[in-house]
């Protein structure tokens, strides 16, 4: 026998063990893939542990992916006759294989394997030929046939036996039928449906009940195995007297249909034979045959007198498609004559049967980035019925995000079809529907449950992009400054999160040595305390990254801000000898009127907004009633006119506080010498100034020296401010050459106002911008005319905000002329300045002044 010209196969005669280990040793088994499927064949009765073929080289498989893939092999007939050797990757065989037990009278007996390989799920269909061997003789259901034949029997009539029963096929069945050799009766093999081979006893010789009442045969059935095997039987014959005529069928062949579903009592045929005789000679009796299984007298029941056969059981098409009754009319005669037909009963398949899912393998967790087409589950269908009953469709619900792919036989693979998102999905329950196409229609549902596996596909995600954190200055080291945090959307260690610092610069420093971050949980911490004034901002970049192959990050922001504390007191900065002792010593002429600067205390503080405003107050002096502090500018003036009363060591305690919370203050002592015959106070400068000075002192040389710096500042100012108005003028805004028109000058977009206060010894110029009641600062400066040094200070406004540097002091020596300047930021976010000298008054951006270096 061949398949596809590469199996072959070698017949088996011996039932003996030790020659099957013969017959295998000149086996040769080859094996063909067609389609996918791989195919053998071997004999039955193989011992266990019989190797059928080499699986792993058959389908292309290594030996290690035989345990890595997990290789299986599942029977679709429920029994697991074979298995697979992993450390050979041979296919054995498991367990004993009767084929007669397996396929019965079947021409072809084949076993179909389902071999499952997983990563990637794989789906291989293996069929398993089983070669019947002569392992059975023919046998008759019964040792012993007796007849009963009437002398005036006429010649040729046929007598119908019991067939043998061999349950082996092919070459190896039942093949014939001999007789011992007797005058008066030979065989004759008479083939019927489905190939059954029935003996008929035929009289060849009249008998003669005188001369020999009974005959004794011997029927032997032959099979056609090599070598042959038989069976026997003893035929006995016995001559009965003359009732002449048989009872004849009008059919020697009834063929009927009924459905499977018949109701017991249903009529199934009406067989009639008739008698040609009278009497009880004519009479006739049906029966079953003498042979007829237990099996159809469970389901079937014959009329005695009519010859109707019914329904006496229940009928199953997927047991019994068909069945073969023998029927005997005998009359009453004696002896008794007796003929014979045969009922063909053809069984019409009901639905009746729903479709059956089976899940080849168990389902597999996917991972949601799988591409379109991977394999989560191999499933198979199966409905016993037949025709359009048995035929299958398996639906999917609408909008599924898989797919079934049909491989062979009514197997299946559940794949893949859509975009997998874990983090919106993380199982699915597919239902699978299963219906065939029998009217009405049958169906079944199966569920499989499918895990989906977590990809980083997910980047963490801040709570914020960026953060504001404002730290006090002074702090405790280790404080911790602020949290922060981000999420994840993925899972496991997709999902676990851990923090750092990427590294910057501050001021040249790396950023690690001002702050750390617990990795966790995203708290940072400090590693020091900060001074507000060294460092005001600063940035720190944290990235959070999650723990997944590969990982992702994002980062964030954080901006710190330091927050200035009142740390600081205020210093003096003039008298310059109040640095060494705190003590300054300075002189006036007795003759001083009321309003007499004396001198004037200056004082500077690191601090900024609130902290930074300071304010001067006689804290202690000789004589009180003499001498007086101007809040802001720390100015010593004399309230009165000195007397010749007056102490001429006069000792003033000036306190200089700052508007911080707690407030920080510093106090300087100035030691005043009244003297007679001074007459040219410090006041006299300013008008005496065209007099030829007498004093060749220090005070002379600082006079040049403050002047022709003045001279020259100016110069240089003028000539900036003339090109940039010229260039400007457009943009920032123009320019005025009258007091009058400062009084009045506002900027082209209408959101400058100019205030000009002469009133008081105290004489300065107010620039406000955008509406007031915006949020507009506005910087006041004030000099006043009677200073010694014409000193410029200038009284912070009260929130920093929008402003990077803060102007100090700037000293300047200048007798004969006034300044003051005044910046504001407006809407257009233009810082100005505003310079006024003697009637004159400019306007100009403060960026145009910082790029050339005028302040």
């Amino acid at each position: 026998m061949c398949y596809s010209g590469l199996r072959m196969t070698k017949r088996m005669g011996y039932r003996d063990w030790r020659w099957q280990a013969l017959w295998w040793h000149h086996f040769f088994l080859l094996w063909s893939t067609i389609n996918g499927q791989t195919r053998y064949s071997i004999p039955e009765e193989l011992k266990q542990g019989s190797v059928v073929g080499n699986l792993a080289k058959d389908l292309g498989l290594g030996l290690s992916e035989i345990f890595d893939r997990k290789l299986r092999v599942a029977s679709e007939a429920g029994e697991q006759y074979f298995s697979v050797d992993a450390g050979k990757g041979e296919l054995v065989v498991n367990d004993r294989i009767d084929r007669e037990a397996l396929c019965g009278q079947s021409a072809s007996c084949v076993l179909p394997l389902q071999v499952v390989i997983e990563d990637p799920l794989q789906l291989f269909r293996v069929e398993v030929e089983i070669q019947d061997i002569n392992d059975n003789a023919p046998r008759f259901p019964s040792n012993d046939i007796t007849l009963e034949v009437a002398e005036s029997t006429g010649l040729g009539v046929r007598f119908p036996l019991e067939s043998a029963i061999d349950p082996d096929v092919g070459s190896n069945s039942l093949k014939s039928y001999t007789l011992s050799k007797d005058e008066c009766f030979n065989i004759r093999v008479k083939e019927v449906a489905g190939g059954r081979k029935v003996p008929e006893l035929i009289l060849s010789k009249s008998l003669d009940r005188e001369v020999k009442t009974a005959h004794k045969l011997l029927l032997t059935a032959l099979d056609g195995g090599s070598p042959v095997r038989s069976g026997t039987a003893q035929l006995f014959i016995t001559v009965l007297d003359n009732n002449d005529n048989v009872p004849a069928f009008e059919k020697t062949m009834y063929k009927v249909s009924i459905s499977e579903n018949a109701a017991e009592g249903a009529l199934i045929v009406q067989t009639k034979a008739t008698d040609m005789d009278d009497g009880q000679n004519g009479e006739i009796e049906y029966l079953f045959g003498s042979h007829t299984s237990d099996t159809v007298l469970s389901v079937f029941s014959i009329d005695h007198i009519s010859g109707t056969i019914f329904l006496k059981g229940k009928l199953d098409f997927e047991a019994t498609a068909n069945y073969e009754l023998d029927i005997s009319a005998k009359d009453k005669g004696s002896p008794r004559m007796e003929g014979h037909c045969t009922v063909h009963v053809e069984v019409l398949d009901v639905n009746d049967n729903a479709p059956e899912i089976i899940l080849t393998s168990h389902s597999k967790p996917v991972r949601e980035d799988s591409p379109n087409g991977t394999v989560v589950a191999l499933i198979s269908a199966r409905d016993l019925d037949s025709g359009d009953n048995g035929k299958i469709t398996l639906q999917l619900p609408k909008k599924s995000q898989f797919a079934l792919k049909p491989s062979f036989s009514h197997n299946y693979a559940l794949v893949t079809s859509g975009v997998l998102d874990r983090e919106n999905v993380s199982d699915y329950n597919i239902e699978i529907t299963a219906s065939d196409l029998g009217s009405p229609s049958l169906s079944s549902k199966k569920i499989i449950p499918v895990s989906i596996i977590d990809v980083n596909d997910n980047p963490p995600v801040f709570t914020q992009p960026s953060y504001n954190v404002y730290l006090k200055e002074n702090g405790v080291p280790g404080s911790i400054l602020y949290s922060v945090s981000a999420s994840d959307l993925d899972f496991g260690e997709n999902a676990k999160i851990s923090y750092s610092i990427l590294d910057s610069k501050v001021q040249d420093v790396s950023v690690s040595s001002y702050v750390y971050i617990n990795s966790d949980n995203g708290s940072i911490y400090s590693m020091h305390s900060f001074d507000y004034e060294k460092l005001k901002v600063f940035q720190i970049q944290v990235q959070a990254k999650d723990q997944g192959s590969p990982s992702l990050s994002s980062n964030a922001t954080v901006h710190v801000f330091i927050l200035d504390q009142n740390d600081n007191a205020p210093a003096v900065i003039y008298p310059s000898s109040a640095a060494l002792g705190s003590l300054s010593h300075q002189r006036m002429p007795r003759s001083a009127k009321a309003g007499h600067l004396v001198t004037k205390v200056t004082a500077v503080d690191a601090d900024s907004g609130h902290n930074a405003w300071i304010s001067y107050r006689l804290a202690e002096a000789t004589d009180a009633s003499l001498f007086t502090v101007n809040l802001y500018t720390g100015e010593v003036r004399t309230k009165r006119a000195a007397s010749e009363q007056d102490d001429s060591s006069q000792r003033l305690l000036i306190e200089i506080k700052d508007d911080g919370e707690p407030v920080q203050s510093s106090t300087v002592t100035v030691s005043i010498l009244l003297e007679d015959g001074l007459h040219e106070p410090i006041l006299d400068l300013r008008q005496k100034a065209a007099e030829p000075s007498k004093k060749t002192g220090r005070i002379t040389l600082y006079l040049i020296l403050s002047l022709a710096s003045v001279s020259v500042l100016s110069l240089l100012t003028f000539l900036i401010l003339a090109v940039k108005c010229i260039r400007n003028s457009r943009s920032s805004g123009s320019c005025c050459t009258r007091r009058s028109d400062c009084d009045d000058y506002k900027n082209p977009n209408r959101n400058l106002q100019i205030q000009l206060n002469t009133d008081g010894p105290i004489k300065y110029v107010e620039v406000l911008g955008g509406d007031m009641l915006s949020q507009s600062q506005s910087f006041r400066s004030c000099m006043s005319p009677m200073s010694e040094y014409s000193d410029f200070t200038l009284i912070k406004p009260s929130s920093t905000t929008d402003f990077k540097e803060v102007i100090s002091v700037l000293d300047a020596s200048l007798p004969d002329s006034t300044w003051t300047f005044e910046s504001q930021q407006v809407s257009r976010k233009q810082p100005l300045i505003l310079i006024i000298e003697r009637k004159h008054c400019y306007v100009y951006l403060l960026q145009d002044i910082l790029d050339h270096s005028i302040v």
